[in-house]
């Protein structure tokens, strides 16, 4: 029996290269950091970045939350490269080929925009004990263009893809190509997933993700961006699941046959998925501690461990188990990185 090839996932995002570190507490204080946060770089922040790779044994790694999934994605499909495609904003830098050679090597396809005026973003990803801080300086990465879906033949690569994804972060950056992608995704009546990737963003980009959210099928999150989306939005919930329910009965465009789901993750506490009026939790099988070695790209991971079985027609169950698997086994690791060969069975 011939095993079908998984469906084809294009994400578009912010594509940093991450510089991730151990450092101490001080470090934070000096920056105003808080651990377990994603901010966004602003002037006191410019400094750290090359305090970072000259005075601390700095990692340099295919980062932001798109790519982190394309990446993770790819690897636990374990099949033909190129399954995955990552469109964001890049320099023509160093940084920027060290980027496209690593996440290539990984067999994702990187359709970068390539600004020759501005430097390849970064990200800082302070690490203290088992959290982080991540403070994202975007540069070229906020320079994406929707112009670019007509070049290149990028556009052709949205059409050939099944499953489109963005991170939150790109409402920062290009909500007009966040529209087209989606308007087509709906119209083709094919998957389309967001995921609401940090507090700030339901806070302080509350109109564009109002915008992009009825062309949603799958929406991901956690519990502090659960609590920021009621806030902002003034449902007065504090139950996570009610959330949930919340967002998946918003209005939705396109018929893709199923109904919105929204998928909230708590960390060590039980995955919450709501669809159709009902809520279903999920308990995460818990880590020892000792394991724990960096909480970055965790939710990354459990996207693209959920999306890896959606791309396979898998159920829902299989896709939170492989979600669970995908972000345990990233934190025992510094980094988005991972072993050579995925054992997920």
């Amino acid at each position: 029996m011939t095993v079908p090839m998984p469906k084809k996932i294009i994400g578009f995002g912010n594509p940093l290269l991450d510089i991730s570190a151990n450092v101490d507490q001080a470090f934070l204080e000096k920056y105003d950091l808080e651990a377990d946060n994603a901010i966004l770089a602003d002037e006191k922040h410019v400094p750290m970045y090359e305090e970072l790779a000259k005075n601390y044994k700095a990692a340099f790694i295919p980062g932001g939350a798109t790519q982190n999934t394309m990446r993770v994605l790819q690897w636990l499909l374990q099949k033909t490269p190129g399954l995955t495609t990552m469109v964001g904003c890049v320099g023509t830098d160093e940084y920027a080929k060290i980027m496209s050679d690593q996440a290539e090597a990984d067999g994702v396809h990187t359709a970068y925009l390539r600004d020759a005026d501005t430097p390849t973003g970064t990200c800082a990803v302070c690490i203290t004990g088992q959290h982080r801080s991540m403070v994202a300086n975007l540069a070229a990465a906020n320079n994406y263009k929707e112009s670019h879906l007509d070049s290149e033949g990028i556009w052709d690569l949205v059409k050939s893809a099944d499953i489109g994804y963005i991170s939150s972060f790109f409402l920062t950056v290009s909500p007009p190509t966040i529209q087209r992608v989606a308007k087509h995704f709906a119209e083709s009546n094919k998957l389309f997933c967001m995921n609401l990737s940090a507090p700030f963003l339901p806070q302080f980009f509350k109109e564009p993700m109002a915008a992009a959210l009825p062309y949603c099928d799958i929406v991901f999150g956690n519990e502090s961006e659960a609590a920021a989306y009621s806030e902002a939005n003034g449902l007065g919930l504090t139950d996570v699941g009610k959330i949930a329910l919340a967002i998946a009965a918003l209005p939705k465009e396109g018929d893709t046959g199923v109904s919105r789901m929204v998928v909230f993750t708590q960390g060590p506490d039980c995955t919450v998925i709501a669809k159709d009026g009902n809520v279903t939790k999920y308990d995460v099988n818990r880590l020892d501690e000792s394991e724990i070695v960096d909480t970055n790209a965790a939710g990354d991971a459990f996207v693209a461990g959920f999306l890896s079985q959606v791309a396979k027609g898998n159920s829902v169950e299989e896709s939170v188990r492989c979600g669970h698997w995908a972000a345990q086994l990233i934190i025992k690791y510094s980094g988005c990185t991972f072993p050579p060969t995925c054992e997920f069975k």
